[in-house]
């Protein structure tokens, strides 16, 4: 075994596991079902739950899901954690049913847009505190704190988020709230492994939830994800983990076996990170499946466009394929080509700009199309 000196983190307790202080690395998941539909929603969670998972994360963005979820809290002994969306104030209705609340702080500006995201934060602490809950601060490359993204160049994605993360536990700090932890994400491993080494500097003992968001379809993306862990796992950074994959509902527990698997290589001393992640190839990155999409065909999109584009698998193009519209529109301008599924139409982006809304039955010939311009137009 390997002798990783973990960084000195405090401790914070998620319903029945502590995660920091040098307790064993958890490993989570999330739901992809609409949190709605009771019975679904119940089985993943007991799924990921029987696979070993220690965290199960659900999203909530309306009253019905918050009742919904109250009525899964009955069915299930699995640690629960609650994704707020844009509406922060459901965190009131759900807080008594979760053991976690998680908070993005970019989607704290969507809602009541005249009132500070520090009186939002205070709300969400109080309601934790009250109910027993931890608190995760969420950064994510694709939907950050505006004010700090229009601060940097744009291709400077990384203080941006660093700064709203610290600026964040700041505030958390300075009201005697000190029950959280903080995610840095990114689909990029090697900003992931950037964001996550200079948080941990500023910051050591504040547990770090690691992930790459958007890490796609196995293999790939378990690839990707195994990078940056064993890059920051190895150097004691990080306390939980998540490992984010494009699979069907009925192979989520593939998540929690990755992630599982990851960290036992790494304290095993069996790690991979002398190959170099190849960024002179085609990258397809793609969102997990979680209860956000809208159309369960996104998956099965996910893998055409795998398949459909192995013949430019030598060319230095970066396709984003993303499953809702809440996380999709932004998280698609850093790619080459973008795809954010709908309910019933694909838009397609080049980079920032909108290329039009398609039937699930007709965007990969104008994928392929986009493409192929591309590639012309750079003489590849």
């Amino acid at each position: 075994m390997v002798d990783i000196k973990r960084n000195p983190t405090r401790p914070v307790k998620i319903g029945s596991i502590t995660i920091g202080d040098s307790n064993t690395i958890a490993v989570q998941s999330m739901t992809a079902t609409k949190t709605t539909d009771i019975d679904a929603t119940v089985a993943l969670v007991e799924l990921m739950h029987n696979a070993g998972a220690d965290v199960v994360r659900i999203a909530v963005d309306s009253k019905k899901d918050a009742a919904a979820l109250a009525e899964i809290r009955k069915q299930t002994s699995a640690n629960l954690s609650v994704d707020l969306q844009e509406n922060y104030r459901l965190c009131e209705i759900v807080a008594p049913h979760v053991d976690k609340i998680r908070y993005n702080p970019g989607h704290l500006y969507h809602h009541e847009t005249d009132k500070p995201w520090n009186e939002k934060v205070r709300f969400i602490a109080g309601v934790a505190k009250d109910n027993d809950c931890a608190i995760r601060v969420g950064v994510n490359c694709g939907s950050m704190d505006p004010a700090k993204k229009e601060k940097y160049d744009t291709d400077d994605s990384i203080t941006p988020m660093l700064e709203s993360a610290l600026e964040h536990c700041e505030f958390l700090d300075s009201i005697d709230f000190t029950r959280y932890c903080v995610s840095l994400k990114d689909s990029d491993p090697r900003k992931v492994v950037e964001v996550n080494q200079r948080f941990a500097a500023a910051r050591p003992e504040i547990p770090l939830h690691l992930g790459v968001t958007e890490a796609g379809i196995p293999p790939e993306g378990v690839i990707k994800t195994r990078m940056a862990f064993e890059q920051l796992i190895g150097k004691g950074i990080g306390d939980t983990v998540r490992v984010s994959l494009t699979v069907p509902n009925a192979r989520k527990g593939e998540e929690i076996e990755a992630g599982k698997g990851i960290i036992s290589d790494i304290y095993a001393g069996r790690v991979r990170t002398v190959v170099d992640f190849n960024t002179d190839s085609l990258n397809i990155i793609s969102c997990p499946s979680c209860s956000r999409v809208e159309n369960e065909a996104f998956v099965d999109l996910a893998e055409k466009v795998k398949e459909m584009t192995q013949y430019a698998k030598d060319h230095a193009i970066t396709i984003a394929v993303m499953g809702c519209r809440v996380n999709g529109p932004g998280e698609t301008d850093d790619a080459d080509l973008g795809l954010w599924c709908g309910p019933k139409v694909v838009n397609l982006k080049k980079g920032t700009e909108a290329l039009g809304a398609f039937p699930y039955d007709e965007i990969l010939p104008k994928l392929k199309n986009e493409l192929d311009e591309l590639i012309s137009k750079r003489g590849m």
